[in-house]
């Protein structure tokens, strides 16, 4: 595979975010974060991983764009700060929010999707100690 080919599978927009920052010596944290690899910081698992990251993005601007068209510059600003009011709206950090307003905004609330069937935060196994990812939140740790 030449240099190209992996440089576009490269994963510049996916951002690879920790709950917490690293630890005080910037030295990757393993029982909270699992063991490192660097291929799959790297390379995405499969080609389409990146455009289904993006998925909602891409349709968001999309959506923007043709409705910017139809009634002028108005409506999607006003429809970004109802969705940036909507995405605020959150649970306790240790608690999953389902984010019903953004999803009625968005129109998802009617569809059953992947998310909806296995993302039951009940079998989460990343739930963790209430005191410290709230710590985490407000960087008091």
């Amino acid at each position: 595979m030449n240099s190209r080919g992996i440089q576009s599978q490269l994963k510049e927009s996916v951002p690879v975010a920790g709950f917490c920052p690293p630890g005080a010596y910037g030295v990757h944290d393993t029982l909270r974060h699992g063991f490192n690899n660097v291929n799959t910081e790297i390379i995405p698992g499969h080609p389409l991983e990146l455009s289904e990251k993006n998925f909602q993005l891409n349709q968001d601007k999309m959506n923007f764009s043709s409705l910017r068209n139809i009634q002028g510059l108005h409506a999607p600003l006003k429809l970004q700060m109802e969705y940036r009011a909507a995405r605020q709206i959150q649970r306790l950090p240790f608690l999953q929010s389902s984010n019903l307003a953004l999803d009625t905004l968005r129109g998802t609330d009617e569809s059953i999707g992947f998310e909806d069937i296995l993302n039951d935060p009940a079998q989460s196994e990343i739930m963790g100690e209430p005191h410290m990812m709230v710590e985490c939140k407000l960087g008091l740790f």
